[in-house]
């Protein structure tokens, strides 16, 4: 038999060099990983969706509070109100703000969306707002995640289908799994150096989404008038965006107000006009509007305050705006609001001077007025329902009342 070979002391200390060497390099790479710096705590049980509202309340009084500056209104997945504020993003009961789930991570936020009953999250990273992840409404169950290529100050805008992640030099589009169905614009990885982009060398000043398609006001190099883009939100290639309709408007600073399948609709802030387009870039129709400032709250790109849920509204600053859902052309206004309604039971919610003020969705008859103290608060007012719960973000703030 052969005899074993002999360790030698030598032999010994050099595998114990290795072996310290591996258990530090993990160590040290678990350290630094998004692992550690990364806290899931789902709920014990979901939480129950909530009843619908079968009539509005004579009077709304306060129960909940939370701050949440990374949530540019009251964002609702599933059943959850959801808040995001210091890193964390929180799942809460509607009717008393109890924390049910959350998920934190030691980065900053860029902003947090909803879409498919899930939370949608966007955390910072060293050059952009790459980091996204998806958390279940209803427990916090994390869901598909992917990184991305968008810039500080994106907001997220879904359609009912698709959410597109607004930017300044660049936006994109995901679906319900998180992979992306197209991007527009010059990535800080660049793989063509167009991009496959008509025009390259514009910047994105404002967006829309509605019915799978994405809106744009690009200001162009060489050019002294913004142009109006509309895409599809998924193209058959994802690499080779796909316009269906492009067209000059008639002056600058304009933003877009609301797009469909057939229409978009634009406002021209030089001349105080909303202007409808059809899709071969024909202007249709054209209203003269009251603007207010608007402002948006950090981002970098210019989102209308639209709601399209349960029909389209717009708040121009000074008044809100009930649009036809077809031909996007003024149904109804009310004027000196703060900002775009809530549907609850039949009736819509718009936020006015001293509380909530009850019109009727299809004539926009008032019915009503609910009081609510918002301490003279005249900052928009950014307002959503979940059953018989009212939720109002002003600032960094939600409130929920019921």
């Amino acid at each position: 038999m052969v005899r074993p070979e002999r360790r030698t002391k030598s032999d010994i200390a050099v595998t114990l060099l290795l072996t310290v060497a591996v258990l530090s390099g993990a160590g040290t790479l678990w350290w630094f990983s998004s692992a550690r710096a990364t806290e899931l705590h789902t709920a014990d049980r979901p939480i129950e969706p909530a009843p619908s509202a079968r009539t509005v309340p004579e009077d709304l009084n306060p129960v909940w509070r939370s701050p949440s500056s990374a949530t540019p209104h009251p964002v609702v997945a599933g059943p959850a109100v959801v808040t995001g504020n210091d890193g964390a993003v929180v799942g809460r009961d509607p009717t008393t703000g109890e924390i049910r789930w959350r998920y934190s991570r030691e980065r900053e936020l860029c902003t947090v969306g909803s879409e498919w009953g899930n939370a949608i999250a966007v955390y910072r990273t060293a050059h952009n707002c790459s980091a996204v992840t998806t958390l279940h409404g209803s427990d916090g169950e994390r869901g598909p995640q992917r990184n991305s290529d968008v810039g500080f100050g994106t907001r997220l805008l879904s359609d009912g289908s698709y959410v597109t992640a607004t930017g300044r030099q660049l936006f994109e589009t995901w679906r319900s799994d998180m992979v992306r169905t197209q991007q527009y614009g010059i990535p800080t990885d660049i793989k063509n150096p167009d991009n496959n982009l008509t025009r390259p060398n514009c910047d994105y000043s404002a967006t829309a989404v509605g019915d799978r398609r994405v809106a744009v006001i690009a200001e162009c190099a060489g050019s002294a008038r913004d142009r109006l883009t509309v895409l599809r939100a998924n193209p058959e290639d994802g690499e080779q965006p796909e316009e269906v309709m492009t067209t000059l408007l008639g002056g600058e600073r304009a933003g877009v107000v609301a797009v469909n399948r057939e229409r978009v609709a634009v406002v021209l802030r030089d001349s105080a006009t909303l202007v409808i387009y059809d899709m071969s870039g024909k202007r249709r129709a054209s209203y003269d509007v009251r603007l207010g400032a608007t402002p948006d709250r950090g981002s970098a790109v210019r989102v209308e305050a639209t709601s399209g849920s349960a029909g389209t509204y717009w708040y121009t600053g000074r008044d809100t705006i009930a649009l036809d859902e077809s031909t996007l052309r003024p149904r109804w206004t009310v004027r000196d609001t703060l900002g775009t309604p809530a549907a609850m039971a039949d009736d819509r919610l718009v936020p006015v001077a001293g509380g909530l003020a009850v019109h009727d969705s299809a004539t926009g008859e008032k019915l009503g007025e609910i009081p609510i103290d918002r301490k003279s608060t005249r900052a928009p007012v950014r307002v959503a329902t979940v059953g018989d719960v009212v939720m109002e973000q002003r600032g960094d703030t939600v409130f929920a009342y019921r």
